[in-house]
């Protein structure tokens, strides 16, 4: 029987810095996903926008978003991943949460912070990859400007799959589809890019091209406007392609100093 990975990517407008509002909002969202799926793929800061202003957001709510991934994935029986504006001793990080229906979390604090938007003197950077073993597939999520370093992305583990939550504003979005599918040519595995949609409080605009790339770079999922994105991963088409094309074999070494 061939495994398969069945993911839904949420691509939606945010409420800005309104946690209780876009909790309630994709929860409505997740309600009406009409597919069976194993794992739902949220934004990057999906509760708050791209705030450089963390402050305005009470240090309670990042707490409650977890609580609210945990009893939604646990309802279900789906596996949800984003991030969010997370606050801990005195800092604050732009934190992705992997949350599984048994209440079990993984987390990776972004490591690349946005320095264009000052990100880098408002959050800390994460210092540690995530490889999450899921489902019979190992899996790596990363933050948005993560994708702009493919070091960091490269493929050492041999990991099945590359997962972008993102804010990519309209200006750069041709840079976003070129990486995402650069990604999963380069390092042989799935390349999964949720973005946001609409316009936030700053007059940036999001113009969504959620999608997903197979290991080939074959765009199997795409969209520009406001809805839920289906796609099925496929191991079989991981290892049957990695052992005709034996490229990870010429892999560069290296060794990675943060």
């Amino acid at each position: 029987m061939a495994q398969t990975l069945r993911i839904a990517i949420v691509q939606s407008h945010l409420h800005w810095e309104n946690p209780e509002q876009n909790r309630k909002m994709f929860e409505e969202k997740i309600d009406a996903i009409s597919e069976d799926v194993d794992l739902v793929v949220l934004p990057e800061m999906f509760t708050s926008g791209f705030t450089m202003e963390p402050a305005h957001i009470d240090p309670s709510e990042g707490r409650k978003t977890v609580e609210w991934m945990q009893r939604l994935a646990q309802q279900k029986n789906m596996t949800l991943t984003g991030s969010i504006l997370f606050p801990e001793n005195g800092n604050y990080f732009n934190r992705l949460f992997f949350v599984e229906p048994n209440g079990k979390y993984s987390t990776y604090d972004k490591k690349h912070t946005f320095t264009l938007a000052g990100e880098d003197k408002v959050y800390e950077a994460g210092k540690h990859k995530l490889i999450v073993e899921f489902r019979g597939f190992k899996l790596c999520p990363l933050i948005c400007y993560d994708l702009r370093f493919p070091v960091w992305a490269r493929n050492v583990e041999d990991y099945d799959v590359l997962i972008y939550v993102a804010n990519w504003p309209k200006p750069r979005i041709e840079a976003w589809d070129t990486l995402l599918k650069a990604r999963a040519i380069e390092n042989m595995a799935y390349c999964v890019g949720a973005n946001r949609i609409g316009q936030d409080n700053l007059q940036h605009e999001y113009p969504g091209h959620s999608a997903v790339y197979d290991v080939l770079g074959k765009q199997i999922a795409y969209s520009d406007e406001e809805e839920i994105l289906y796609a099925i991963l496929d191991k079989g088409h991981i290892d049957s392609t990695r052992k005709k094309l034996r490229f990870l074999e010429d892999r560069d070494d290296f060794s990675w100093k943060g």
